[in-house]
């Protein structure tokens, strides 16, 4: 759901009247020095950043490398998966399309796909293209990611699951980050267009903006020569590399690949009110028909923000007086966001591939402040040290739970807890004995297409699940059991996925 390091080559662009003496200090003197080191500080192999300002690029760098392995750069063409930073590209489109008149964004979603259900009937009746696009189901955010993420689901499949998932919220009322939501508004474009979403998007922004190095679905991407490889710190406290995530399934939601010096294009155009090198891209009124604010998170002042809310595809917020219109996206190994600034026509992009870390917002932050005139404060620094305790407990339980792994017996034959269990959401998972290591058992993720997870017995009717893939966590689980007959198991997955645990049956 939710959720940069060394040193490296970069651009530095400065042209026309936007002189580079008449940007803030901290961008001209130190902005290259907080980069290096928060990088290091956080464990992040690299990172690629571009700053538009009054239309101008004034910074476009790559640090540190792609690849921990063979060192290779980041640069500014350097591809990192947006994940859903590409949400704003699926309502831009779709707000085009209700411009032109091909749809409109208060259809029924049943209109284009009659079989559609939802956990309530009534809803399923109501609910609207504009309802998907501004996270309005009232289900928890990121509910439902564990069985769609990575998944071997199709779209299709995924819209029909959506049935399973019951709200804790109200509809139109409570916010619930949604990327279901996302792939099925996506997938109205093809209905009316004829184009499956991801050329629909390319056709109609990606090429026309010049994004010649962006991607719009990730199939393929660890053979492409200059893509960053991703990687985590989390479970683990140490730099990890982790495969590449599959989720052209929910491409709506979040499958495109690009580059700094793409999104500044795109940033761009949003500071030009949908043009770009005068070029009109797109129409002011589709812009503003993604930024009006469509849900309220919040209208309580905290901090230095009096409002936050979700336009479509876009979150939005006062900062010290200004609006700031902003996206952040998460994949495994992956962690990006896009900001811009209509007021003080500024745009900001970072991408780095390490997903355990804040520095990526707080450099954002560290630039709006910069470009705010607002009192210096290494926002880095102070938030560092609350993350370092964070990870060390989080560490130090993980190593507990290790420490009681001593050849202790379960309580019931290991042959009890063999079998299939089934989440109506989900699907099945397998569970059997490990070959290469007596008293373990081995889960296989039916619905996945290469998704393990090792138990192994600790004490007192618990074990420890660790997944084959190290972002998705360890935990501690029990099986439930009825008269000396095990009945299920509850599997957690990261919270970078889905928040809450899944309860499997035995079959």
């Amino acid at each position: 759901m939710r959720k940069l390091i060394c040193f490296l080559s970069f651009i530095l662009l400065c042209t026309g009247t936007t002189k580079l003496n008449a940007q803030p200090t901290f961008i001209k003197d130190s902005l290259n020095t907080y980069i290096e080191q928060g990088m290091q500080d956080w464990n992040i192999p690299g990172l690629a950043i571009a700053i538009i300002k009054d239309g101008k690029i004034i910074v476009m760098k790559g640090f540190g490398v792609r690849d921990v392995t063979t060192k290779a750069p980041v640069d500014e063409n350097t591809l990192f998966m947006i994940a859903s930073n590409s949400k704003l590209f699926t309502a831009t489109s779709l707000a085009q399309l209700a411009y032109d008149h091909k749809l409109s964004l208060n259809d029924k979603i049943i209109k284009y796909f009659p079989d559609f259900q939802l956990y309530d009937s009534a809803v399923t009746k109501m609910v609207t293209i504009h309802d998907m696009l501004s996270h309005h189901l009232g289900t928890k955010t990121f509910q439902g990611d564990f069985s769609f993420w990575d998944s071997k689901n199709s779209r299709h499949e995924i819209m029909y699951k959506m049935r399973y998932l019951k709200p804790s919220g109200t509809f139109r009322q409570d916010f619930g980050y949604c990327n279901s939501c996302f792939l099925t508004a996506g997938e109205i474009i093809p209905k009316v267009t004829g184009k499956p979403w991801e050329v629909y998007v390319y056709d109609s922004l990606i090429q026309p903006l010049g994004m010649e190095h962006t991607q719009t679905l990730g199939y393929g991407i660890s053979r492409m020569p200059n893509a960053a490889k991703p990687h985590t710190t989390a479970f683990a406290g140490k730099l990890q590399l982790l495969p590449y995530d599959q989720v052209d399934n929910l491409g709506p939601a979040g499958s495109l690949l690009s580059c700094v010096s793409d999104l500044s294009k795109w940033l761009m155009m949003q500071l030009d009110s949908g043009r770009y090198n005068g070029k009109r891209i797109v129409p002011w009124e589709v812009l503003r028909t993604t930024r009006d604010m469509a849900t309220i998170i919040s209208s309580r002042k905290r901090g230095d923000s009096h409002f936050s809310g979700y336009g479509l595809g876009i979150f939005e917020t006062d900062y010290h007086g200004k609006q700031i219109f902003w996206h952040t996206g998460g994949a495994f190994g992956f962690v990006t966001n896009t900001c811009f600034v209509p007021e003080e026509n500024l745009g900001i992009t970072i991408l780095t591939n390490q997903d355990n870390q804040d520095f990526f917002e707080l450099l954002r932050y560290q630039i709006l402040n910069a470009y705010l005139k607002l009192p210096f404060e290494n926002l880095s620094k102070t938030v560092l040290p609350g993350f370092l305790d964070e990870e060390t407990r989080e560490i130090k339980k993980i190593d507990g739970w290790k420490d009681r792994i001593k050849g202790n017996t379960p309580p019931l034959p290991l042959k009890s807890y063999t079998g299939q269990y089934e989440n109506t959401l989900y699907g099945t998972i397998t569970i059997s004995e490990e070959r290469n290591n007596p008293g373990n058992l081995l889960i296989k993720f039916n619905s996945h297409q290469n998704l393990l997870a090792t138990l192994q017995y600790l004490d007192n009717d618990e074990w420890l699940l660790t997944y084959n893939n190290p972002a998705f966590g360890v935990f501690t689980t029990s099986f439930l059991t009825k008269n000396n007959t095990v009945t299920g198991i509850p599997i957690k997955a990261s919270d970078f996925v889905e928040f809450d645990p899944y309860l499997f049956i035995k079959k």
